[in-house]
């Protein structure tokens, strides 16, 4: 009896929907949207969460702890005096701040401003180039000068000014005051001492006399110093060297005015 042969199955055909020699389907554009549909859903759920707390209302807050504070008793502290009150001082008459031509003294031999008072102009006057001085004292808010001179023996004379700035926009004061403890402590054969009581004032004593054709040799110390919106500028003039207690008594005592 003969055994049949197994059959030799026939290679399949490829079908319309899946050509011979394609390549396999990718599968980027599924994943996109499967991703896009999970961020939508992210973004509604927070939207509808935000709906459902606005529609909440809102919790009530703790009391805040405090003390219970005791008001005081008696009658309100009286107001300051005018000569307690330092900003009503500097605002009033300037020159009843600067020291009193002592017992003794007489008027100095030469003239200084007018009344107590010197000008803008005549402020810039002193320095060595008036006309940059006057815009830079323009700029730095210059309010007033009060001017006191007095001659306290045959050589020796005072002069004395508080130089007041408005101070709107800078501490003009102050910065005078520097400028002048730079210059002053430059000058050769000079000693000098801090002003007790004024955190930076000093005195100066210079031993070496300045000598002009036609005059005595004088000699001079001078004192720097400020206090609030008010530049302190002092300076004793004498033919033989000025003793340091002289210059800092004046200092000390016109700064504790201020």
């Amino acid at each position: 009896m003969e055994v049949p042969e197994p059959e030799t199955p026939e290679p399949e055909t490829p079908g319309p929907e899946t050509p011979e020699g394609a390549p396999p389907r990718r599968r980027g554009r599924t994943t996109l949207l499967i991703a896009v549909a999970a961020v939508l859903g992210v973004v509604a759920g927070t939207c509808t969460g935000f709906l459902v707390q606005a529609d909440r209302a809102p919790d009530k807050l703790p009391s805040l702890a405090q003390q219970t504070l005791t008001q005081a008793k008696g009658p309100a502290p009286e107001p300051l005096s005018a000569a307690q009150d330092r900003e009503v001082k500097v605002d009033g008459d300037l020159r009843k701040l600067l020291l009193k031509k002592p017992a003794g003294a007489r008027a100095a031999d030469y003239t200084v401003g007018i009344d107590g008072w010197m000008s803008l102009e005549e402020y810039a006057e002193t320095y060595d180039k008036p006309d940059s001085a006057l815009g830079e004292l323009t700029a730095s808010e210059f309010r007033r000068v009060a001017v006191t001179t007095w001659q306290a023996t045959s050589t020796r004379s005072i002069e004395i000014r508080l130089v007041q700035y408005r101070q709107e926009n800078d501490l003009a004061a102050a910065d005078a005051a520097k400028d002048a403890y730079y210059l002053s402590g430059r000058e050769s054969h000079t000693d000098s001492w801090p002003i007790p009581g004024t955190g930076d004032g000093m005195v100066y004593v210079h031993n070496s006399p300045k000598r002009e054709a036609g005059y005595l040799d004088e000699y001079q110390a001078e004192a720097r110093a400020w206090r609030g919106d008010i530049a302190l500028e002092m300076w004793v003039s004498d033919t033989k060297p000025v003793p340091k207690k002289t210059i800092m008594d004046l200092a000390t005592r016109q700064m504790e005015r201020l």
